[in-house]
């Protein structure tokens, strides 16, 4: 018996498979599980039990709320802790961990431009070079850090070398996680 709270779709509803990041729609009257509902997404399991990803703005086609992503504090000045914040709110579809929680930023600098501008660049990962979701949370990690005061451009370059692997993952989701 499952524990996880099932859901008819009232409308179809565009998705992203997972980890292979292909767009599909599912159809209305179909049932999902809801895998978990975090920074601004929802991870459902069809009866196939296929993974997909539904933005929150779609939560609506499932009877839910929105997720609601945690607000970063911020305020004043702009802060590399800002965009560090930001983009802890963003959460791997399969894992309910944040991508730096997860060690998948590798990199994440503020460039004072010529012009007076700022533009910040992350370098991230996936978990395995063959995840189609890098283009996915890339795309959550634009956004998230292009709303920030004090940023003007944002470049988000997906890179493997160093390979992922589980060391960069915290302590705290290490624990979360059962692995220590």
């Amino acid at each position: 018996m499952s524990t996880t709270p099932t859901a008819t779709l009232s409308r179809d509803c565009p998705a992203t498979t997972v980890p292979y990041g292909e767009s599909v729609t599912l159809d209305a009257g179909g049932e999902v599980q809801v895998v978990q509902q975090l920074g601004g997404s929802i991870t459902v399991r069809t009866e196939l039990g296929l993974l997909l990803r539904i933005a929150g703005t779609d939560a609506d086609a499932l009877g839910l709320e929105p997720p609601s992503a945690p607000d970063p504090v911020v305020d004043g000045d702009f802060d590399i802790a800002q965009v560090e914040a930001v983009l802890d709110t963003i959460y791997d579809p399969e894992i309910p961990i944040s991508i730096m929680e997860l060690g998948l930023v590798y990199r994440c600098e503020a460039i004072e431009q010529p012009d007076g501008t700022r533009r910040v660049e992350i370098d991230m990962t996936m978990t395995a070079p063959g995840c189609g979701m890098g283009d996915v949370l890339s795309v959550d990690a634009t956004n998230a850090v292009a709303a920030l005061p004090g940023v003007d451009d944002v470049e988000v370059t997906l890179v493997w070398d160093p390979p992922w692997s589980m060391h960069r993952i915290s302590e705290a989701a290490r624990l979360q996680l059962g692995l220590l």
